[in-house]
């Protein structure tokens, strides 16, 4: 897959993990407070909700590095190499096995995506 191509799929991965955070939070909260101004806050209970909140957070804290090494390769016309689809599939593969509570293959997964992003950004250092 080229950087572009990863890129885009990286947003509609973002996309789906705002789905899927909305509907796990829809399923544990009253509607009354969906359709509300939600001045007082309040949290869904259960543990899908709680897993796919923090699983977007991840994503997000994973997708601002990928994205900037992403443009940056786009930008100079430079090859990544097979690391941003290892990383976009690892991401992929990681959003079910959270929401699911698997672990070990979780973490280890996280650590593929993570190595994907460290082999992009050594990549990026060895052309500069």
């Amino acid at each position: 897959m080229s950087e572009l191509v990863c890129l885009e799929l990286s947003v509609l991965l973002w996309v789906v993990h705002v789905l899927a955070q909305a509907g796990a939070a829809q399923a544990a909260l009253p509607l009354s407070y969906l359709v509300s101004s939600r001045d007082v806050p309040m949290e869904p209970k259960g543990a899908a909700a709680g897993r796919a909140k923090r699983a977007l957070a991840n994503y997000v804290e994973n997708f601002t590095a990928f994205v900037a090494l992403d443009l940056a390769f786009i930008a100079l016309h430079w090859s990544a190499g097979i690391w941003p689809t290892v990383w976009i599939l690892a991401r992929i593969v990681y959003l079910p096995l959270y929401v699911l509570g698997v672990i070990y293959v979780r973490s280890f997964v996280w650590g593929v995506s993570l190595f994907a992003i460290i082999m992009m950004l050594i990549r990026m250092a060895s052309f500069g």
